[in-house]
């Protein structure tokens, strides 16, 4: 068996190598000629994984670490019988730190009771934001429409929040097309429908905020402030969004040791079930102390006193050019405990 490992996951080198050959690639060197003869593939967001890569290989499994699979063209996989898998909820309490600890850096001095916080999407991340947003007696609004038509109960439509919420977070996948389509979620009509946005945070994926619109409704004051983690283009990101952001990162919100083990572990077990290994005969896999469903933060507090975000965008505000090595080489954080 030939597995292809994209060189930068965490927690993964050494494991796999009992069952094959095992070769470690950086992101670019993922090409047609190095997957060909391959049967397994494990990436990251960085490899894009559909027919001009994969045709005429014998690869049979996909893996990749982390919580979307947009970079993936799951239609030719299913036609081709390529089994695909992913970590759904490995980094969700890392996220709902780095939102945290954005808000309490802006909202630094001023109670958060009462604020009204708008979570866009309301899956592993964003139940994790409401949950926390609620212990901190901010009034959450949850808008999800997948849920509100499978369960109904206290769900608003995206217009509510844009009109009422102080703070709006969006924690959707990217869908291109469709009646749940979030591809530019955040368009020039939504920032026109704002009430009174003195905060928006986009840690989900880049293209469901429209970084052209959101940079306008910054200059003519419909948000008062942005912080972006996930970039339309990345890495050649929009230097004017950059410049005006409050917090600008190079898309590390879920950059946290126990995500990267959870997500490692997942791929492994995924990988294990798809071969008919054992996986407990796969020596090392990674494990982690921390919660899958986040900490019970008792105030904002705890939550900034585990990362500062700011120290973050000073290192791309000063280095934009650097988005990918910043990226590729960040120092992996604890999750808030």
């Amino acid at each position: 068996m030939k597995i292809i490992v994209e060189a930068n996951i965490p927690y993964i080198k050494g494991l796999l190598e009992e069952f094959g050959s095992v070769e470690y690639l950086p992101a670019p060197a993922i090409t047609p000629v190095a997957v060909k003869d391959a049967d397994a593939l494990f990436v990251r967001t960085r490899t894009k994984c559909g027919e001009g890569l994969l045709s005429g290989s014998r690869v049979s499994f996909i893996a990749t670490a982390t919580i979307g699979t947009d970079h993936i063209d799951l239609e030719y996989c299913r036609r081709n019988g390529i089994t695909v898998c992913n970590a759904p909820g490995c980094n969700a309490p890392a996220v709902a730190q780095y939102v945290f600890s954005v808000i309490g850096n802006f909202f630094e001095g001023e109670s958060l009771q009462g604020l009204r916080l708008g979570v866009v999407g309301v899956g592993n991340v964003g139940s994790i934001v409401a949950r926390w947003g609620e212990r901190l007696g901010m009034d959450v609004m949850l808008c999800d429409p997948p849920r509100m038509r499978r369960e109904g109960g206290d769900f608003v439509e995206l217009e509510r929040i844009a009109g009422e919420a102080d703070i709006i977070t969006f924690h959707t996948p990217l869908i291109r097309e469709g009646i749940d389509r979030t591809l530019h979620l955040a368009d020039d009509r939504f920032f026109d429908s704002l009430g009174h946005c003195r905060l928006l945070v986009n840690s989900s994926r880049g293209a469901v905020v429209d970084n052209a619109a959101l940079y306008s409704a910054l200059c003519n004051g419909k948000v008062g402030a942005a912080a972006v983690d996930c970039w339309e283009n990345e890495p050649e990101i929009d230097r004017r969004l950059l410049d005006k952001a409050f917090v600008a990162t190079p898309h590390i919100a879920g950059y946290s040791s126990d995500g990267k083990k959870r997500a490692t572990a997942m791929v492994l077990e995924a990988f294990a079930r798809h071969f008919g290994v054992d996986v407990n005969g796969i020596h090392g896999i990674p494990m982690t102390d921390a919660p899958a469903r986040g900490a019970e933060i008792a105030d904002i507090g705890q939550v900034m006193a585990s990362y500062n975000p700011l120290a973050d965008t000073a290192a791309l505000k000063s280095h934009p050019e650097c988005f990918e090595t910043l990226r590729n080489n960040y120092q992996l954080r604890q999750e808030c405990r």
